[in-house]
């Protein structure tokens, strides 16, 4: 049965398949590059069938055909109807100048009996209102392209014959055969995959505006299912759908790799609000906001970075405190340079965290990093109550470089080791208000004394007698695409990785995060609100902070370059 006259101009050259009931599946299944070993895979599509029940769809992404002359051979007994797929199912095309001739028409058309090449682009419509859009070949690095390729012309077409309606929430899913650029940005690492060659930035903007539940991708003979990502701004967008991104490795790979996926979905457009929406305990931020435009100025980015070392100091904690010596290579300044380093935002006035600065109390400082340092709290909760800064000025988390924040983390990390060995967990918060240095506060608080709920509950609590709307945000967002620089804000994560953010519009109180921890309800310290009510004579600050280095030496990763 041909279905060529199924397929109608949608727009600009992008063409939608509008199927019958008849082809409306419950159950998919999704594969990898098939490579021309047609027997094995559909050998295995019975098999599973026969395990799980009946599949109405199969969806091939990345090389079908192969190149040898066995693979050619059993084609042509699916082609002349000596063999019959078992499912419906449907194709990309070609990725390479060897296969182009399989594809006659541009458009789609029917290979086989229940094989259907879908076309270079378009989106593939049940009558149930599931969407699948697709896009075949690989990206072109040279004009005119290659009829196995495709350019931002194609992409952009597909976007605007989906995206021009105003009631536009995303498609069910998409196919393509190259991954996305970067799609493992905030997410698990994809493993033995060349991340520095592998990926489209025009698969990655094509995913970034179709929003699709669900994108399959091949090529790179690997399975990797990312964690799932979201399709909108936290505190700044409506909540939407999530994605999951999901590459197949090639049929019959030695190494068993899973190439063939089952997956069941019910179409975005029958799904109930408010179930469509739900966001998974794992998911993280969308990894293509840095895509087209934005990526450029990342990259350009990302070259000033690599050219701008924080200032950095070495101190001999060992010897006599407030000698310093500048780090090794940065020069007399006696020589110009083409491209001068920027140096990162100066204080208006004297500040005491900046490490190079007079002010500060260099007998509290326990560790030294690249680009951050450890010190005691001034008058903290506990005699372990413990800052993280960095080296250089910055106001904020939002506007620290992204090595910088590296370190911060792993300082993040290597605390908690240390304090889980102690027996205790760790409330890390930052007040970004009347302040002018970042700093965050790592207050330590003993097992037996609380749950990690109840100190949740008590932020919460305290934050509503006085009418602070604290909200939870995702575990895996990233504060930067919260709020912008210079917006002021109180931020609380817990060691479980649960976050509480404030935007502070008005009036905050200064000390609110130290007396919720202070409070009944968890350390049970009241009087120690107040920093400055908890002062220590300078040999005591001196004993607490040899005291910490010494606990922490082992875990300090600083020590261990």
């Amino acid at each position: 049965m041909s279905l060529d006259s199924q397929f109608r101009l949608l727009q600009g050259n992008v063409y939608v398949c509008v199927l019958p009931d008849s082809y409306l599946p419950v159950s998919r299944l999704a594969c990898g590059d098939v490579e021309g070993k047609f027997d094995l895979l559909f050998t295995r599509v019975r098999a599973v069938q026969k395990k799980s029940g009946q599949f109405d769809l199969l969806l091939c992404v990345g090389n079908f055909f192969g190149s040898t002359a066995e693979a050619e051979s059993e084609w042509e007994e699916y082609r002349k109807g000596i063999k019959k797929a078992p499912i419906q199912t449907c194709v990309l095309g070609a990725n390479n100048q060897e296969n182009v001739a399989h594809f006659q028409d541009a458009n789609g058309c029917e290979l086989a009996e229940n094989i259907m090449y879908l076309g270079r682009k378009g989106v593939f419509t049940g009558a149930s209102g599931l969407q699948i859009a697709y896009l075949s070949g690989i990206e072109s690095k040279s004009e005119p392209a290659p009829a196995y390729s495709f350019t931002s012309k194609d992409t952009a077409s597909l976007k605007a014959a989906l995206t021009s309606s105003s009631k536009f929430k995303g498609v069910d899913i998409l196919l393509t055969s190259p991954w996305p650029k970067e799609v493992w940005n905030y997410g698990n690492n994809p493993g033995e995959v060349d991340t520095r060659r592998c990926g489209s930035v025009l698969v990655a903007g094509l995913a970034l505006a179709l929003k699709p539940r669900y994108h399959f991708a091949a090529l790179e003979g690997v399975s990797y299912e990312r964690l799932p990502y979201r399709n909108h701004v936290v505190l700044q967008e409506n909540t939407q759908h999530v994605t999951r991104f999901i590459a197949l490795a090639n049929v019959g790979n030695v190494s068993k790799k899973k190439y063939l996926y089952a997956f069941s979905i019910v179409p975005l457009s029958l799904m109930d609000p408010s179930e469509l929406v739900k966001q998974p305990l794992d998911v993280t931020e969308n990894p293509y906001r840095k895509s087209g435009k934005e990526a450029s100025k990342t990259k350009q980015a990302r070259t000033i970075e690599k050219e701008e070392p924080a200032t950095q100091f070495f101190f001999d904690l060992s010897k006599q405190q407030g000698k310093k010596r500048p780090s090794e290579g940065r020069g007399d300044g006696q020589h110009s340079s083409p491209k001068q380093p920027r140096k990162p935002p100066q204080p208006t006035g004297p500040c005491w965290f900046c490490l190079a600065s007079p002010e500060v109390e260099k007998h509290l400082v326990v560790s030294i990093g690249t680009h951050c340092y450890l010190a005691l709290a001034k008058g903290g909760l506990t005699s372990d109550h413990i800052l993280i800064l960095p080296i250089g000025h910055y106001q904020s988390v939002v506007e620290v470089s992204s090595d910088v924040l590296e370190e911060v983390a792993k300082y993040k990390a290597a605390l908690k080791k240390f304090l889980k060995s102690k027996g205790k967990r760790c409330v890390l918060f930052e007040r970004n208000y009347r302040s002018q240095h970042l700093q965050l506060q790592v207050v330590p608080v003993p097992l037996s004394c609380c749950t990690t709920d109840h100190i949740k509950e008590s932020f919460i609590i305290q934050a509503e007698e006085q009418q602070i709307e604290l909200l939870e945000i995702p575990e895996h967002s990233d504060i930067k695409q919260i709020v912008q620089p210079g917006i002021p804000y109180f931020y609380v994560e817990l060691d479980t990785g649960e976050k509480l953010f404030h935007r502070i519009k008005k009036n905050f109180p200064l000390q609110f995060g130290r007396e919720v921890l202070a409070s009944e309800a968890i350390l049970n310290i009241p009087t120690r609100a107040d920093w400055r009510e908890c002062k220590y004579s300078r040999e005591e600050e001196e004993t607490l902070a040899k005291s910490f280095r010494q606990g922490f030496e082992p875990f300090d990763f600083s020590l261990m370059d």
